[in-house]
């Protein structure tokens, strides 16, 4: 089972909406949590539009990235473009991808939109890891 991290700046919207779809699409399938590069506290409009969208995210919290280990990760994904910040042995691993969505943070208007792409390349990362032959 693949072991994956979403990072962003702060850990408080993007993030957090990408670990709870990971989780409730890919249960069973994937390990999964997410981090910034300073931690901050989920940001409630993440926490209403994953509602809208069927997922409870109520109960995630900020965590920091320098509490994790590199090693325990196969799949490294930034959502915010922080991905030229990272230490480099979180670029290494197995998977690393930057997806630099828009930050619903600056304008919570766009908080739904921010959420589908998010749901939308969660489901896209999920079924390329099944397809991905096992090592």
């Amino acid at each position: 089972m693949k072991h994956v991290m979403f990072v962003c700046k702060k850990n408080s919207a993007r993030s957090q909406m990408a670990e709870g779809f990971a989780k409730h699409l890919g249960a069973g399938k994937i390990q999964v949590t997410s981090s910034g590069l300073e931690a901050s506290q989920v940001r409630p409009e993440a926490i209403a539009t994953m509602k809208e969208a069927g997922v409870d995210i109520s109960h995630q919290t900020s965590k920091a990235l320098s509490d994790f280990s590199p090693e325990d990760f196969d799949v490294v994904i930034s959502l915010c473009g922080c991905g030229v910040n990272l230490p480099p042995e979180w670029l290494t691993r197995e998977v690393f991808a930057d997806w630099q969505l828009d930050d619903p943070a600056e304008q919570p208007e766009i908080f739904p939109r921010v959420r589908d792409e998010i749901r939308e390349r969660v489901a896209q990362l999920i079924e390329s890891l099944e397809a991905a032959p096992v090592a």
